[in-house]
This record gives structure tokens, sequence and C-alpha cells, in this order.
């Protein structure tokens, strides 16, 4: 005898189902289409060639860039994105404009400490206390920038915007100054940090980003849509930040809006300004950590869906071409579609235990079931295809466990993002800035992404490319290049290390004897400093500074902190130098 309150949600189960079913097919109908549209768009490229738009074009001049990157209580990780990205870079002409508050003093020491060492890193100060929101920082940082020109007697010719997570690719600065000779807004794919398959949280941002990078943003071209900015890796040529600060009082960005990013893709496509993401295959690409835990990703999500589902619509409406309408019906419809999504799961796992039992599913038309499954198996399938193109077989196969989770944490962000917006109308509040909290991956995780130390070499000029060919060529495997120079005596030990600051984004520089404070050498045990060729020799600000002739890895820079509380800094010193201090101390 099946209870009576089993009949009743079997009763409302059954009346659900077969709308519910229809919604889902009319999504996956929807999806279906892009691909579509994505494959004949594949397909002709490979029979007649990509557009001439995406060919290179010859070397000249580089184009002066700069580089915005808006920071709020990021003390813990701009030191290290700096450092890195510095060194990583391979372009010579920008400068880097880092904005933050008068209200964040470790901020600002960071930014001082770096800007002290590197001649292309300025801070804009905001005039007010923080934080306000993205943009505004953003706007603020413009109007440093014009500043600095007007002081310098220069032009940046292109404005490139950042995060405090990011790690840029050493060829991007140079594929958007390409591409800018035909584009004012250029995006470079942005991916997450590949984690393990089972760090889901994580995998559901490296999921989506797959597929959406894939093949969404280039359908947005051919149906003629615009670009939205992902807000980092986005390069505006001058021209284009002209039209946006005509537009808007001198704001580049819009101060209100949630998702400022995606509002300048918008803006710009309706000021007739061409704009173009660079395709996926050309391997640069922004790189960074997403949250990586529950809430986090909720958080993210819910300004995601605020700011783009939301007020955008609430701002501009459905105004546009039929490919704009379209895909602003795209971006809009997780409102509806992530609870639909969410609740099918719910359902089906009802369903399926109450098949032989209980009459709900019984009701539901078998070409409509199977049509909905048969949508639901190749809609998986693709995600896996473009999951496994950027991540791999392994990091693929776990896609179907990370989508069931992937429906709860959209449908939650659906559900706060519309309870959060109609709160803040009812109330007549404005929308609150939802900020990120940001990590910067391990060393180990950006060497991938540095240059090679023969590529520096031979491109600064300490040796010749007939010297780096024969070392290559004749260097025993248990040497490193450097130690093989070195020893052939084809590059000095102070050359060497001048290098290898410059390819670790790490201080290098002879430490005198009387330059070690008493209390900073007896900051850690013999036997480690000796063990791992270490040696402290000042304590400023909160950071312990300590001298070593050895690439600094992860390994070593966990043992050190086990033993003091203090942000450890390293300073490459010769071997030399080095010796000299550990005998005087």
């Amino acid at each position: 005898m099946v209870p009576e309150w089993l009949l009743r949600i079997d009763t409302v189960t059954s009346a659900i189902l077969t709308p519910l079913a229809i919604a889902i097919l009319i999504s996956g109908c929807d999806d279906l289409l892009v691909d579509i549209i994505w494959a004949i768009a594949w397909i002709g490229e490979r029979i007649g060639g990509r557009p001439s738009a995406l060919e290179k074009t010859p070397e000249r001049q580089q184009k002066r860039i700069a580089i915005f990157v808006p920071l709020w209580k990021e003390h813990a990780v701009i030191r290290r994105m700096l450092e890195h990205n510095i060194a990583a870079i391979d372009y010579e002409s920008y400068d880097i404009f880092i904005g933050a508050y008068p209200n964040d003093d470790p901020t600002l020491q960071a930014i001082r400490e770096i800007g002290a060492r590197y001649h292309n890193v300025f801070l804009a100060v905001c005039p007010h206390e923080g934080p306000t929101s993205k943009a505004d920082c953003l706007n603020w940082i413009y109007q440093r920038m014009l500043i600095h020109e007007e002081e310098c007697g220069i032009v940046y010719q292109m404005v490139v915007t950042h995060d405090a997570e990011d790690i840029i690719h050493p060829q991007s600065l140079s594929t958007l100054a390409q591409h800018s000779d035909h584009f004012d807004m250029v995006q470079i794919p942005v991916l997450p940090l590949p984690t393990s398959p089972l760090e889901i949280i994580h995998g559901i941002y490296c999921d989506e980003f797959s597929e959406s990078q894939t093949k969404d943003m280039g359908v947005r071209r051919i149906m003629g849509s615009f670009t939205p900015s992902s807000g980092v890796g986005t390069g505006y040529s001058r021209e284009a930040l002209d039209r946006l600060a005509m537009a808007s009082n001198n704001c580049i960005f819009e101060p209100v809006c949630l998702t400022e990013d995606y509002e300048n893709g918008m803006r710009l496509h309706h000021f007739g300004c061409p704009q173009i993401f660079v395709p996926l295959d050309r391997e640069v690409a922004t790189r960074e950590y997403f949250p990586r835990n529950l809430r986090a990703a909720i958080r993210q999500r819910t300004r995601w869906m605020t700011g783009i589902a939301l007020q955008t619509w609430e701002r501009h409406g459905w105004k546009g071409s039929l490919g704009d309408v379209y895909w602003l019906w795209r971006d809009r419809k997780g409102l509806i579609g992530n609870p639909l999504s969410f609740a099918t799961n719910i359902l089906f796992v009802y369903c399926l235990a109450t098949c032989w039992w209980m009459p709900a599913t019984h009701r539901l038309s078998p070409h409509l079931a199977s049509a909905t499954l048969a949508l639901l198996v190749y809609r998986t399938a693709v995600r896996m295809a473009c999951v496994g193109r950027v991540y791999g077989l392994i990091f693929a196969l776990a896609v179907p466990l990370r989508s069931v989770c992937a429906n709860f944490v959209n449908a939650m962000a659906s559900f706060l993002a519309t309870y959060q917006y109609a709160r803040a109308k009812i109330r007549r509040e404005p929308l609150r800035w939802l900020k990120t909290d940001h990590g910067y991956p391990s060393r180990a995780a950006l060497v991938t992404h540095k240059r090679k130390l023969g590529e520096i070499l031979a491109g600064s000029g300490y040796i010749g490319m007939d010297d780096l060919s024969e070392a290559l060529s004749t260097k025993p495997p248990e040497l490193r290049l450097g130690e093989y120079l070195v020893m052939r005596g084809a590059l000095t030990e102070s050359d060497l290390y001048e290098a290898l600051s410059l390819q670790q984004g790490l201080p290098a520089g002879q430490v005198h004897r009387l330059d070690v404070a008493q209390n900073a050498a007896r900051a850690l045990p013999r036997h480690v400093m000796r063990s791992w060729r270490v040696l402290p020799f000042r304590i400023a600000y909160g950071s312990l500074h300590v001298a070593t002739p050895e690439v600094p890895t992860d390994d070593m820079t966990r043992e050190l902190r086990e033993f003091t509380s203090l942000d450890v800094r390293f300073q490459l010193v010769t071997s030399e130098n080095f010796e000299e201090l550990m005998r005087s101390h």
C-alpha cells in the first residue's frame, strides 16, 4: 500500500513533468542551433582557411600598452603576480598602472615596494576610501594614466585590463597589439588553471569556459552580436577608450555596473567598434584560479547573474539586431534555465527511484522522454569533447559528475541574484559589489609560463645564438644550462644571475656583510640555511628578505615558512657572494 503523501507527491510530479520536459527540450534545441552554426563555420575554415582578419600582420614597432590592475586588499598576491608576469611577458613597450585605495595600507605598501624595483609599475590611488566598485577603481587608474601621459609626453595606444590573480601569457600583449590593427576590442581567452578532475567546484569553471570559448564566442561573432569582455585579457584601442570617455563624462567603465566588462562589450558594439575573440587554438590565454569552494562560487556567479541577466536588462532592454537579441536571450535565459535544470535533476532521481511502483513516469510521452534524454547525452558529449581538447581525456571523464553540481551552483546563483535584485529595487538601494577573493598559483604552476633561460640570455645579448646552440647540443644532462655556460667561460656568474633575475622576476645583486642584520640572520635554524642555501639578511615591512644562489622552489618556500610567520622574499646572489656571507655569519 502506497502512503497517501507519496501519492500526492506523485500527482504534483505528474503535473509538472511534461511542461518541464518541453522547456528542457526547447533549451536543448537552442543549444543545438549554436552547435550547428559552429560546426558549419569550423568545416568552412578547414576548407577555405581562416578569415584574413586573423592572419598575422608584419612585424613593426611595438605599440605602447598600459595594463590596468584594480585592487582591494590584494597585498597577499600582488607581489607574486607582478614579479611573475613582468618576468614572463615577451614584450617591451608596456607599463602597469595599479589602482588601490587610501584605506588599504598593506596593498599600498606592497605596490610601492614593487614600484621601487620596476621602472614600469605606477601606483594610482583612488581619491576616496574603498571599496567602491571595480569599475570605479579602473576609472581612476585611467585618470592616472592620462596624467602620466602629460608628464612624460607619451601616448598609450592600447589599454589592457587584468586582475591580481592573472597569469599573463608571454605572447598575450603581442597578440593583442597585432589584432588591434583591425579591431577596437580584442579579447584573449581566459582559462582556469588545471586542477584535479575531482576538484568539483573549480572543475565547473574549467568545463564551462572550455565549451563557451570553444564555440559560443565564435558563433556570437558569426551572428553579428557583440563580444562581451571577460574583464581580464581585454585589450581596448585608444580610439575605443575615447569613444567610451566621450559618451559618459570620461568614465570608460560604468561605476554602477556589477559586470562592467560585459557592459563595455555591449557599448562598443553599439558604437560600431569592431571586436574579436582570439580563438583558443592560438594557444594564448590568461590563466587563473577561480573559486574552489561552494560558497565563493555561488557568490561570484550571483554577481555575474545579477549584472549580466538583470542589470543590463534594466539598462539596455532587448535592443539591437536579431543576433544581438538572440544572444541577450542566451545570456539571460539562465534566470529560468538554471532552476529548471536543477529541478530536472531532482525529478530524474525521483522517477528513477519510483518508476517500478509509482505511475508518474508512465504519464510522460515516451517520444518526449527519448528526445530530452538524447539531447542530454549529446550535450554532455559535446562538453566532454571541448573539455578534453583543453584539459585532456582524464579530466573530461568527470564532466557528467561536475554537471550535476554545476546545476545546483547555478540554480542557487539564479535564486540569490533575483532575490538581491528585487530587494535592492524595493528598498531603493544600490546593488552591492560582491568581490571575489583571489589566490595566486604556486611557483611550480608558473614554470611553464616563464621564458626559457637560453632565450633570455641570447635575446638580452649575454651570449650569441651560436654559443647557445653549441651549449645546448653539448651540455651534459646532469648540468644546468647556466652552470655549463659559466664553466665553459662563455658567461660570467654575475651575468647568469642577472638573466635568472629577469626569468624569475626576483631581485638580484650582491649583499654585503655589513648589510646583514643580526636579528634577521638568526630568524632561521642553521641547518635549514645550509640545507637550502639561504641566508636571511633583512626584516622590513613584515617581510623576511633571504639571499640565495638557488632558484626558489615550492618545497624551499614551504619549509622556510614553517620557521617564520613573516612573508619570505628572495634575492638572488652569486654562489661566491653566498659562501662569503655564510662564513661571516
